[in-house]
């Protein structure tokens, strides 16, 4: 966007200087008398004409800001153009009543009269009213030539050529600066989508905790109450209460864990809409082909969910894709998921960065591995491959000991306080 409103403003900022140089000096080759006072006065109108640029260019930045509605375009800011336009008339007038120019220069001149002057002011009144001004000023510019004594064909020609430069600057500075302001407001819109995307995600987040504590906390706080009632009495019933208050606290644990892992774990199926529908909104077609990856084992499923993330992070960020193909292949041996886009830049960013990186570790976890480069014109491939079937090589995984075999356990080489506490853990288990 920025380089977008850089090219606009520049652009805007070279047409009054386009025109005088080709409309204003063209005149000085046959069509100005080759006289001192006709000299000197195309050079004084020249020489107008080029202070009038000066300020148009000082003044495109503020005229561009207050279409834009950031800010308010001073008025008094208009006035130094104004004068100068005043005196631009002056001079042509006084040229055309010396009979120092010809009819072609006088119309060419007259053209580029009040081009520096509209260009800034055709972004700060609505289209009507710049009509308006315009007429205003064609008739003004016929009016004072009428009185210099310029008549017939001159000037006749005088309110159609005034005009179109008028006309001109409305049909292309107005619609840029309206399509400016349009990508100004969507890149807002997709800013401000994306802070109601982390509020929203933080109300979720916020909400699941309520759910997950809110009433355990309660049963909890309850269940205490009534314990150290039941201790002051002496009743045996405190120790039941306690044991239960434990039970749903370490339930609360588990539950706030499976909550954090929602938040830190990728899922494939999950990860693979969601990139489709933020690639989608960003207009960038995308097409997922070979399923979700259900079935999959979870770790292989949250490495890929990673992939895929990473992926559309980058398709998001590097180039102007127009297409993007994610594609899983699973088969007995590994599970293959291929992302690729066209628009690639000339440089793709390949090894740079923690993303990638990053990528190679988890994959690497999993004896996975993972190719990012042009794959052809104009494309760019991430691949990622994750062995599903173990090495023949690969010794076997140690068994994990159930829970009466603890004891044992902790006989050989587990501390015996931590044994001990899983051994409780196992038989409160079998009691409930």
């Amino acid at each position: 966007m920025e380089r977008i409103d850089l090219y606009s403003r520049f652009t805007i900022s070279s047409l009054p200087w386009l025109f005088t140089l080709s409309w204003q000096l063209a005149p000085f080759k046959s069509d100005i008398r080759h006289q001192p006072l006709p000299l000197a006065l195309g050079s004084a109108l020249l020489l107008v004409s080029l202070a009038q640029c000066l300020l148009s260019n000082r003044n495109v930045r503020p005229s561009y800001e207050h279409y834009l509605g950031v800010s308010v375009f001073p008025t008094r800011r208009m006035l130094p153009p104004l004068a100068l336009l005043l005196l631009q008339v002056a001079l042509l007038a006084t040229l055309a009543g010396v009979d120092g120019v010809g009819t072609s220069g006088l119309l060419l001149m007259s053209m580029n009269t009040p081009m520096a002057f509209v260009i800034t002011r055709v972004l700060l009144v609505p289209v009507r009213t710049f009509l308006i001004e315009s007429l205003l000023l064609a008739a003004l510019a016929t009016v004072t030539l009428a009185a210099a004594g310029v008549r017939g064909g001159p000037l006749a020609g005088m309110v159609p050529v005034t005009l179109f430069g008028s006309v001109l600057v409305l049909i292309s500075v107005r619609p840029s600066a309206w399509s400016l302001s349009v990508m100004w407001q969507a890149e807002e819109a997709r800013h401000i989508q994306a802070r109601l995307a982390v509020a929203e995600e933080r109300l979720r987040f916020g909400r699941d905790m309520h759910d997950v504590l809110g009433r355990n906390l309660a049963v909890i706080a309850l269940k205490s109450e009534l314990a150290v009632e039941l201790a002051q009495r002496g009743r045996p019933e405190a120790l039941d209460q306690m044991v239960e208050v434990q039970r749903i606290a370490r339930a609360s644990q588990q539950e706030v864990r499976d909550v954090v892992r929602g938040y830190r774990e990728a899922n494939l199926t999950t990860e693979l809409a969601g990139a489709q529908g933020v690639l989608r909104a960003a207009g960038i077609e995308c097409a997922v082909t070979g399923g979700d990856g259900t079935g999959l084992p979870g770790p292989v499923q949250s490495a890929l969910g990673w992939v895929v993330r990473e992926a559309a992070t980058n398709v998001l960020r590097h180039g102007d894709p127009a297409h993007c193909t994610i594609r899983l292949d699973v088969s007995p041996e590994a599970a293959v998921l291929d992302v690729e886009n066209d628009g690639a830049p000339a440089t793709c960013p390949v090894g740079t960065g923690s993303g990638l990186a990053g990528l190679r570790e988890r994959l690497g976890a999993l004896n996975g591995t993972l190719e990012a480069g042009p794959a052809g014109t104009g494309l760019f491939r991430l691949s990622a491959r994750i062995p599903l079937a173990p090495p023949r090589s690969a010794a076997a995984p140690a068994p994990i000991p159930a829970a009466g075999d603890l004891p044992h356990a902790a006989a050989g080489g587990m501390p015996r306080a931590v044994a001990g506490d899983l051994s409780r853990k196992a038989l409160l288990e079998e009691r409930r």
